[in-house]
C-alpha cells in the first residue's frame, strides 16, 4: 500500500491519468491543446454541478476557497425551510449526530475510518485540542518539531503551547519549495520529543511532505505526529489509516467546497482515543449530556473531540462538498489535480519563464499538491492586474503567485488562459 506524499505516487496508473503530454503535432501552448484535454477529461462535467455566475471570470483560487455546489444550495434551502422552519426545535431530534454522521462521509476522502473524524470547530480549535494532548500523553518530553514554513496558524498555536508548557519548539529550515524531507526531520528527533506536526501540503509551494516516512521516523523517537491537511484533503489521496498517522486537522472550505468559515474537521487514531485528553471540556462531549449533571464525564470515542453547539447549516454544506467528492473519487481527483499541475508547469516553462518567472513548486507530481506557485519579483502587482482583468488567483509573500486547481471545477482552458494573461501583464 502507498501513502500520500511516498516516493510511489497516488496520482494513478498511466491508464488511468488524463495527460498533459504534447502530441507531436500540437503545441502545448495552442488552445486546441486545451480543449483536446478537456474533452478527454472524465471529471469535466461536474463542473456544471457548481454554481457560476459568470462564465468569463477565470477562478484560480479553488485552494482558499472552492466554488458552491448547486446540491449545497438546495440542501441549505431545505434545512432553512423545513427543518429550521419547520421542525423548529424538533430539528435537534436528528441534528445531534451531524458532527460524526457527516463526519463518517468525510472519513474515507482521507484514508481514515468510521469513527475517527468528527467535524467541528476551526482547524485552528481543532489544531490546539489535538496539539495539547499531545503533549499531555508524552510526560517528561517537551519538544515539539515543525517547520518554519508551516501554516502561520499552527506556527501561533505551537508558540502558545510552547510557553505555556515551558516547551521548546525546534524549527526546521526547510527547503522553500520541496519542504520537510524525512533525512531532515530525523535529525531533530530524541527522547525528548513529544509531537512532530507539519503540513501535508505546504500552503505557499504545495510541496506533499512523506507522510509515512515522517510518521515512521517519529514513532522510532517515542513522538506522536500531528498532521495538518488543510492544503491536501479532497485533492491529494491522503491514507492515514495506511501510513499510521496519530492524529490529523483539516479545513473543508478548500477543495472540499463546503463554504466560507465551514467547520474543519478532526481524527484521532482509534486506538489512541482513550488515551488521549479534548482540553476543551464542552457539553457536547459530555456523557448523559442532557441530564445537565455536575462535573464532566467525557464519552467514549470520537465524540469526545467535541465541545459546543455544532452549526447545523455549515455541517449541511459540508456534507453536500464532500459527497461530490467522493462520488467522483479520490483516483479520478488526484489524477486530474496532476494533470492541471502539469499543464500548468508546462505553460509555466513555455510562457512565463523567458519573463523572469521561476518555478515555485516542485516538478515532480509525487512531491506536489494541487495548487501551482509561480515566483516574480513583481509578484504582488502583477496578481492584483490579473485579479482586475477578471482572473483569481492569490498572492503569498514575499514574491508567488498561486494557481488553485480545483479539480472538479477548474478546466484546462481556465488555465491556459489564466497563465496567458498573467503572460500579457508582465510581457508589458
Amino acid at each position: 500500500m502507498t501513502h500520500a506524499g511516498s516516493a510511489a505516487d497516488q496520482a494513478g496508473t498511466e491508464e488511468q491519468r488524463p495527460s498533459a503530454a504534447t502530441p507531436p503535432s500540437q503545441l502545448v501552448t495552442e488552445a486546441s491543446h486545451a480543449a483536446a484535454l478537456d474533452a478527454a477529461d472524465s471529471l469535466g462535467d461536474f463542473r456544471q454541478r457548481f454554481v457560476v455566475r459568470d462564465p468569463r471570470l477565470v477562478y484560480l483560487d479553488g485552494n482558499s476557497l472552492g466554488r458552491l455546489p448547486r446540491a449545497t444550495v438546495e440542501r441549505l434551502r431545505e434545512v432553512v425551510d423545513d427543518e429550521w422552519g419547520g421542525q423548529l426545535v424538533r430539528g435537534w431530534d436528528h441534528w445531534l449526530d451531524a458532527p460524526l454522521r457527516v463526519a463518517d462521509g468525510l472519513a474515507p476522502l482521507i484514508g481514515a475510518g468510521p469513527g475517527e473524524v468528527v467535524v467541528a470547530d476551526s482547524t485552528t480549535v481543532n489544531f490546539y485540542k489535538l496539539a495539547w494532548a499531545a503533549l499531555g500523553a508524552r510526560t517528561g518530553r517537551r519538544a515539539i518539531v515543525t517547520d518554519r514554513d508551516n501554516f502561520p496558524t499552527n506556527r501561533y498555536v505551537l508558540e502558545g503551547l510552547a510557553e505555556q508548557r515551558s516547551a521548546e519548539i525546534r524549527w526546521l529550515d526547510g527547503d522553500p519549495i520541496d519542504g520537510p524531507q524525512p533525512a531532515d526531520v530525523a535529525a531533530l528527533l530524541d527522547a525528548n520529543v513529544a509531537l512532530v506536526t507539519f503540513s501535508l501540503v505546504n500552503y505557499r509551494s504545495a510541496a506533499l511532505a512523506d507522510l509515512a516516512a515522517i510518521t515512521a521516523l517519529a514513532h522510532d523517537a517515542g513522538a506522536l505526529v500531528l498532521w495538518d491537511l488543510s492544503h491536501a484533503a479532497g485533492a491529494v489521496a491522503v491514507d492515514l489509516e495506511g501510513g499510521d498517522a496519530d492524529l490529523a486537522v483539516g479545513c473543508t472550505y478548500k477543495y472540499l467546497n463546503g463554504g466560507p468559515g465551514a467547520p474543519a474537521f478532526l481524527y484521532v487514531r482509534r486506538a489512541l482515543q482513550a488515551g488521549l485528553r479534548n482540553p476543551i471540556q464542552g457539553w457536547f462531549a459530555q456523557r448523559d449530556q442532557f441530564a445537565m449533571g455536575h462535573g464532566f464525564r467525557a464519552v467514549g470515542g470520537i465524540g469526545a473531540w467535541l465541545t459546543g453547539t455544532p452549526g447545523i447549516l455549515a455541517l449541511a454544506a459540508v456534507d453536500e462538498g464532500a459527497a461530490l467528492t467522493a462520488e467522483a473519487g479520490m483516483d479520478a481527483v488526484r489524477a486530474k489535480s496532476v494533470a492541471l499541475t502539469e499543464y500548468a508547469i508546462a505553460l509555466h516553462d513555455a510562457w512565463l519563464a523567458p519573463l523572469g518567472f521561476t518555478l515555485g513548486t516542485p516538478r515532480e507530481a509525487a512531491r506536489r499538491g494541487s495548487h501551482v506557485a509561480v515566483r516574480h519579483r513583481d509578484a504582488r502587482r502583477l496578481c492584483a492586474r490579473l485579479i482586475a482583468r477578471g482572473v483569481i488567483p492569490d498572492f503569498r509573500e514575499p514574491d508567488s503567485i498561486r494557481l488553485g486547481l480545483s479539480p472538479l471545477t477548474t478546466s484546462f482552458g481556465d488555465v491556459r488562459t489564466g497563465i496567458a494573461a498573467l503572460r500579457e501583464l508582465a510581457a508589458e
